[in-house]
C-alpha cells in the first residue's frame, strides 16, 4: 500500500502506543508528587519557579527512556516494563538527590532554584544513562 493509506496503516499502533506512554507519564507524575513532601503542583501554580525546574528534569529525565523503549521496543509490554524501570530509577534519583541535600523539599518550596537545577540535572542524567542501557 503507498500513499497515505500505507503511512495511516500504522496508525493503531500510534495510538496503542501514544496511550500507555500517556498512562505511564501520568502514573509517573502522581507518584512523584506523593513521593515529594513539597506539593510541586501546587507551587507551580504560585508562580515557585524552583518546584518547575525540579519537577520538569524529572518528567524529561523519565520521558527520555520512555521514548527510547517505544521508538525501539517491539510489543506493548516492553513499554509497560521499561517504564516501570524507568519510573524507579527517577524517582530513586529523587531519593539519592535528597539524601545529598537533606533540606532539598525545604530548599524548593522557598525557590531556590540552585538546588533544583542539581536535581533536575540529575534526573537527566539519569534518564540518558537508563535510555542507553536499555539499548543493549
Amino acid at each position: 500500500m503507498t500513499g497515505l493509506g500505507g503511512t495511516l496503516s500504522t496508525f493503531p499502533n500510534f495510538i496503542a502506543y501514544f496511550v500507555f506512554g500517556a498512562v505511564l507519564v501520568a502514573l509517573f507524575l502522581f507518584l512523584y508528587a506523593r513521593l515529594t513532601p513539597h506539593r510541586e503542583f501546587a507551587l507551580i501554580c504560585e508562580g515557585n519557579s524552583a518546584a518547575a525546574v525540579a519537577l520538569s528534569g524529572g518528567l524529561i529525565g523519565f520521558v527520555i527512556p520512555l521514548a527510547s523503549v517505544i521508538a525501539h521496543s517491539g510489543a506493548i509490554v516492553d513499554v509497560v516494563v521499561w517504564g516501570i524501570v524507568a519510573m524507579v530509577v527517577q524517582l530513586g534519583g529523587f531519593l539519592a538527590a535528597r539524601s545529598i541535600l537533606p533540606r532539598l523539599p525545604q530548599a524548593i518550596e522557598s525557590c531556590n532554584v540552585a538546588d533544583a537545577i542539581f536535581l533536575a540535572a540529575l534526573s537527566l542524567a539519569l534518564g540518558i544513562l537508563d535510555a542507553a542501557c536499555m539499548a543493549g
